[in-house]
């Protein structure tokens, strides 16, 4: 027992210094790896136009989207001068790292817009900001040289950058977006700087910002800082979560997110403009067929625009046969009462003034008489 107990102690001690001396082993190979930061190669460092190399990478995060674009007007030291501008956007390639932090893909050789000196520009499209350049030489390309620097002042940001300004009304109904990027700089170098020229970019999403020049009229000092307000605008209709990102001699010193709301304005006049366009023809098509059918001669007391009543009574035919009815009545009825109901009659047809008794409704009636014609009847006459 005394043994058992002696020994494990000195098992466990033998365990956990083998333990330590492969972590110390192990130490310097990530040390190393981690200095090193992210690396490309190339399987040719010479091309043409219409063939294809295989670009490799080693030291990239693990699972992160990159962008692979051939560049020209640059070199590994300095950076695409310019940005993407000078590279062959239409021919890049995106590639996802492995698990490890590598890859390897094959990449289309195209003609970069500027001249070479040309390299393979490998970038991060999420995430934390990581490149990395290989020299490329592209056979028949023209060649120059870079730019000469415009002086050996340098910026940096001191304050966090913010965007001003706000949307209208004309906004919520399509019209661009805009903000005022506002920073302040610092010139960390030893020459002052003259109107420098920034570059301000916005992207949305995973594509690749789209960078534009914009000068600041000013100078800065060694050792001086200084406000920047530059302008910032999308396009009409632009929606969702953009950033704003600032390089200024090839490098990216500062980015700003921006959220921009849909515009429901534009929403708002479809729907209405789906609404009223059909009423309109609607109206428009009834409109026409109420003009064109024809009338009905019977139907003035149904349709708008008919005859009226009064026009309709004057239309009827004329009553004629009222007249032999009446001479009947009279010749059965006695003398004084027949008397004096005809001329009841006839003051009352008088004062009326009924259609059927004017004097060319009874074709018998003497000419220029007015009054009924049982008035002139034998018997009335006898009786009187």
């Amino acid at each position: 027992m005394n043994r058992r107990h002696r020994c494990g102690p000195r098992l466990w001690a033998a365990a956990l210094v083998l333990v330590t001396a492969l972590g110390l082993a192990a130490l310097p190979q990530q040390a190393v790896s981690a200095a090193e930061g992210p690396a490309v190669t190339l399987s040719k460092s010479q091309a043409g136009t219409g063939g294809s190399i295989t670009v490799s990478g080693s030291g990239w995060r693990s699972k992160t989207l990159l962008m692979m674009l051939i560049c020209g007007q640059s070199e590994p030291g300095k950076g695409v001068i310019g940005g993407t501008n000078s590279c062959a956007n239409a021919d890049g390639r995106a590639v996802t790292t492995g698990s490890d932090g590598s890859f390897s893909k094959k990449l289309p050789v195209a003609e970069p817009p500027v001249p070479c000196p040309c390299v393979v520009h490998v970038a991060t499209v999420t995430g934390d900001k990581a490149q990395a350049d290989a020299v490329l030489k592209v056979a028949g390309h023209p060649v120059k040289a870079l730019p000469a620097q415009a002086g050996a002042g340098k910026l940096s940001v001191l304050t966090d950058t913010r965007l001003d300004g706000s949307s209208g009304v004309l906004t919520w109904f399509g019209a661009p977006a805009s903000r005022t990027f506002v920073f302040t700089v610092g010139n960390v170098g030893s020459a002052p700087l003259k109107d420098p020229v920034f570059q301000v970019g916005t992207s949305h999403g995973v594509f690749a910002p789209q960078w534009e020049d914009q000068q600041w009229r000013g100078t800065i000092a060694p050792g001086r800082k200084a406000q920047i307000k530059l302008p910032v605008e999308l396009t009409s209709g632009a929606h969702g979560n953009y950033l704003v990102s600032l390089k200024f001699g090839g490098k990216v010193l500062a980015e700003q997110p921006w959220g921009v709301g849909r515009p429901w304005g534009v929403t708002l006049f479809w729907i209405l403009l789906c609404v009223v366009i059909p009423a309109a023809v609607f109206r428009i098509g009834m409109a026409v067929v109420d003009r064109v059918r024809p009338r009905r001669s019977g139907g003035a007391g149904r349709h708008r625009g008919g005859l009226r009543l009064s026009e309709v009574t004057a239309r009827l035919p004329k009553l004629t046969l009222l007249e032999p009815s009446s001479r009947r009545s009279t010749d059965k009825a006695p003398g004084p009462t027949k008397a004096s109901s005809s001329t009841t009659s006839t003051s009352t047809s008088t004062s009326t003034a009924l259609p059927w008794f004017t004097p060319d409704t009874d074709p018998g009636a003497p000419a220029g008489q007015l009054s009924a014609p049982s008035d002139n009847s034998p018997t009335t006459k006898g009786n009187t």
